[in-house]
């Protein structure tokens, strides 16, 4: 199958691009590099630099059969300051590749949700089916592509699969030796900041401690890279023209903000410093995904445990130095 990766430079999506051209696909990548990095396109993939707005239908022309699309605008803070940027961004992108796809009768694509957009949830572990109520225009942007991928597949006969992600993390060594892995110009993710003190010898902010959590932090729900592209391998194959498929993506399993740190202090062998500082507004206290729906229908589950994620990430994050 011949697969168009947007965002394929960047951290998720290389890793799954990777995955793609070693079970036999071919990738061609479209990438701007605003946030993603040309080093990182795996080797075998066809790379074209552009967005989504200039090179999407000419890219599409090129006997494309499926699109995963992984690019967009993601930083939570960055959208509250600037929503505008996130609806265009977003949203406005996306429809034009969509848009693209109906013309040239492109019908399967496979889309980077996110756990943002439910918000505060009423329960845990959250399901599909809960309600969506996104606090952030990121999430609130993301949501408004899933009900317009809903609409393509009743409309025009897609076969849309969102997968909705919860903390992704970890990085995965390719076929011939290199480490694809995080590494954003603005980290905000907890277990790449906290490989990071361990290395500069900082110590890492603990964004509130008195959480109705049994260590007083935070707890969330975390999941290997690799298991995450194993997920879009698998959606890909499962695909239906005319229906949008929706799935969360996790472990089913929460750690806390000191467990994370705990177990980078014992894959660095570096006791890492904490700083303890008070809640982000925002923080839910739990957030952990209930991924019983894809289990049920791809016989998809996370395999990679959090010392996995976190070995991983440490092993790049050397490989890089």
């Amino acid at each position: 199958m011949r697969v168009l990766v947007t965002g394929g430079a960047g951290y998720i999506g290389s890793v799954v691009a990777a995955q793609l051209i070693e079970t036999g696909h071919e990738v061609t990548i479209l990438d701007d590099l605003s946030t993603g990095h040309a080093d990182a396109v795996p080797h075998g993939a066809h790379f074209v630099k552009g967005t989504l707005r200039d090179c999407c239908a000419e890219v599409l022309q090129d006997g494309i059969d499926a699109v995963l699309h992984f690019a967009a605008k993601s930083l939570v803070g960055e959208s509250v300051a600037d929503p505008a940027k996130y609806w265009s961004g977003n949203l406005g992108a996306t429809l034009t590749l969509l848009e693209a796809m109906r013309v040239l009768k492109v019908r399967n694509i496979v889309f980077s949700s996110t756990a943002a957009v439910y918000g505060e949830p009423e329960r845990i572990p959250i399901a599909e089916s809960d309600p969506t109520r996104p606090t952030s225009p990121y999430g609130a942007s993301k949501l408004a592509i899933d009900t317009t991928l809903t609409e393509f597949a009743r409309l025009y006969g897609f076969a849309p699969v969102s997968l909705r992600y919860f903390n992704v993390a970890g990085a995965r060594r390719t076929a011939n030796g290199t480490w694809l892995g995080e590494r954003h110009n603005q980290e905000t993710h907890l277990i790449p900041n906290v490989l990071k003190a361990a290395i500069e010898q900082t110590p890492v902010q603990v964004f509130g401690t008195d959480y109705p959590t049994p260590d007083g932090t935070c707890v969330r729900d975390y999941i290997h890279v690799t298991d995450l592209a194993d997920a879009h391998l698998r959606a890909l194959d499962a695909r239906q023209s005319g229906r949008h498929r929706i799935y969360n993506l996790g472990s089913e399993a929460g750690f806390s903000v000191r467990e994370v740190i705990e177990v980078c202090r014992e894959v660095t062998g570096i006791d890492i410093a904490t700083e303890e500082t008070g809640r982000r507004p925002g923080d839910p206290a739990v957030l952990v995904a209930s991924s019983e729906r894809i289990k049920a229908d791809l016989g998809w589950h996370a395999e990679r445990d959090l010392r996995a994620m976190a070995a991983d990430a440490w092993e790049f994050t050397q490989a890089r130095r």
